[in-house]
This record gives structure tokens, sequence and C-alpha cells, in this order.
């Protein structure tokens, strides 16, 4: 799914485009007892209680794309008689009405899932009569073909309020607030099947994460299935140790430079594009060799990156370059740079200490105060 796409969905979270049939919820304890169990018609709900859930909603499907929000193909095995593919399709067919189905799949993440804490496990079902659309992009509400039928769950911590003092104005006091438990925003959640294309995709779906250094890979995989990406940070280290590792002793200030601007020049091309920037094992490579890296430096490139990374790995473009900034650190000083203006900065020997050379223009403040130079 791309941000329109992901975007169409979240607009019908609200109650003049709410076509969601039911919501069906399991709060469980610390102990991973099954506290109670819900089963509602959505429309049926009070006003506000749809606005607090339409609001967890669009929070499952917040973030970027690629750290926070990851499309995912089912595997072949997964897709086989048995298989989580054919467990999710069932419930999503059953439109949370089987609660045999709904009970399974509450065992299936109670089972699998380590929180220490109690939690929501919420799950949605809603048929979104897709409006057609003209070349310019013009929505028509009466030229549907197709109705994109999913189910989508959240899971949210449950937590004591924050102690505190409340105002009780027929008393006109104030006293000890009373704690209460509440439903937070989803740590994890996904939305199945995948809305591709603008239509259904029996063969993806989009996992949310909050936390988008802990995709809890173990426990996704065994609930739907499919392999999970590396975490944004992980691929920023692998990315950072497949640099060092085939450069070498020729990892110079000037051989960075160069791939952090050769990186920011392909996101700038690729920003009109749909789809986040991902790099696999070849364009990484060829990213090298556009930016001065020796062909005798890439003889093990390939070796390098697949047991740095992993053979089949891609990494988010986004993951790995900040274009906003440019920072160059040793264990004393931290410099951050204009990254238009890296060419302000060179390393250099002087009186035989390896050292960085920051070329002035436009004058000097330190601590906001201007300084004049000592010539």
């Amino acid at each position: 799914m791309i941000k329109k796409e992901i975007s169409e969905i979240k607009r019908q979270f609200t109650p003049a485009n709410c076509s969601i049939s039911r919501i069906c919820g399991c709060y469980v304890d610390g102990e991973k007892n099954k506290k109670t169990e819900f089963k509602e018609a959505f429309l049926s709900l009070p006003e506000e209680d749809m606005y607090k859930y339409f609001e967890i909603l669009r929070k499952n499907l917040s973030g970027t794309l690629g750290k926070n929000l990851i499309n995912l193909e089912f595997p072949l095995d997964a897709e086989m008689e048995g298989g989580p593919h054919e467990f999710l399709l069932k419930l999503r067919n059953s439109k949370l009405q089987d609660e045999e189905l709904l009970d399974a799949f509450y065992d299936r993440i109670i089972e699998t899932y380590e929180y220490v804490g109690n939690y929501l496990i919420l799950l949605i079902h809603d048929a979104y009569d897709i409006p057609g659309r003209t070349s310019d992009g013009i929505d028509m509400e009466d030229a549907s073909d197709e109705v994109y039928s999913y189910i989508m769950c959240c899971i949210c911590p449950v937590d004591l309020s924050k102690p505190g003092l409340s105002y009780h104005e027929l008393e006109n006091t104030f006293s000890n607030r009373v704690r209460d438990w509440v439903v937070g925003m989803p740590e994890l959640g996904f939305l199945f099947p995948a809305f591709n294309d603008r239509s259904t995709d029996l063969h993806s779906t989009l996992y949310y994460s909050k936390d988008a250094n802990d995709l809890h890979d173990t426990f996704m995989e065994q609930l739907l299935g499919c392999p999970l990406p590396l975490p944004a940070s992980y691929q920023k280290e692998s990315f950072q140790a497949i640099i060092e590792e085939t450069l070498g002793e020729a990892c110079s200030y000037e051989t960075i430079r160069t791939i952090h601007e050769n990186l920011t020049e392909m996101m700038e091309e690729h920003k009109d594009e749909p789809e986040p920037l991902v790099l696999d094992k070849y364009q990484v490579k060829s990213l090298l060799e556009h930016s001065g890296v020796e062909e005798e430096q890439l003889q093990d490139f390939d070796k390098t990156f697949d047991e740095t990374a992993g053979e089949r790995a891609s990494i988010y473009a986004g993951n790995i370059v900040n274009t906003r900034a440019f920072e160059v650190k040793t264990p004393d000083v931290i410099v951050k740079v204009n990254p238009e203006r890296t060419d302000l900065i060179e390393t250099r020997e002087i009186d035989g200490r390896q050292c960085l050379v920051i070329a002035i223009d436009g004058g000097v403040e330190v601590n906001g105060i201007v300084v004049k130079s000592n010539s």
C-alpha cells in the first residue's frame, strides 16, 4: 500500500464515512487471562465511543512507510491449507460473527505476544464500497464496482491513569482523583487483506508497529506467517557496517560525504514516487561504484552484504540517510553541517595530527556571541 491508499482507508474512520459493520475485543491481564470480551455492531455505539475508536484505528495506520508501516507479502507456505493466511481469510469472511474463530484468534495472540501488563485486542470488520475515480482523481460515488472487505487488528496497552487531584463541581472541592484503567494507542496491529492499487490484495497485509526499532518479528511471523524486514535502526547499523567493512582503510571523509550526497540526490529524484526508495544488494553496490569506490575494494562486497544484512535484505533509503542533517562526530566534538555545505569541512594532517578543518564563511558565534578572528 502507498500513502494515498492508506489515507483513503483512514478517511473512512469518521461518522460521515463509516461503514464498519462490527467491532470485537478481548481484554487480557498481565497473567495472560481473558478478563472480558465484547462484540458490538459498530454503528450502534454511542457517538462518544465511536470517536475514541476512530482515534485508535487511525493511529494503527499512521507513521512512516518502511519504519512503522510495513507492506508484507504472504509466502507460499503461509497460504497452504491450515496456514495463517487461511485462518485470517476465514476470520475476514465470517465478518467477526463466528465466536469460535474469534476465540481462536485471541488465543493465538495471547500464546505468543510477550507483553508485561494488561492489553486490549481490538478487531473490526469493514466493507468499504470503493468509489470509482476519474483520470484526474475525482471520486464518482455512484460508479463503484468493488467492495473492499477487510479486518483490522489493534493491540493496545491498558494502563492505570496517572494519580492527581481532580475538581468536583457539585462539592466545589479538590480531592484525590480515582485512578482507572485506560486504553492507550496501539503498540501493534495489521490490516488484512491489503488495499493495493485501490483493490483487494489477498496475498498481502499492512503491518503497524509503534516502535520502528522493535517490530516483534517472532510474534508477528507466527501470527501472520510473514517474515518481517530488518528494523529501521538495524538497517542503518547494517549499512554503516557494510560501508566500513567494504572500504577498510579507504573509508575517508570525502568518500562518505560523496555517498551521502548521492543518496540524498537519489531520494530527491524519487520523492514524487508513491512508494519509498528501497535499495537491494545490487543497488547498494551501484551506489558505492558511483561514489568513487574502487573495484578492488568491492571484490568481497557481496559476501559482506550477505553476512551483515542478509542475501535478500532490502534497505529503505529513508532509514539510512538524513537528508536534513550531516553530522561529523569525534569522541569529544560533534559538528553538524548544512547538508548542502559539506564541502566546508575537510580532513587534514597538521603538525602530525589528523584534524578536521572547517572553512569559516560569514562569521562565527560561540554560545550565541559573535567572536572575531585573530588575524
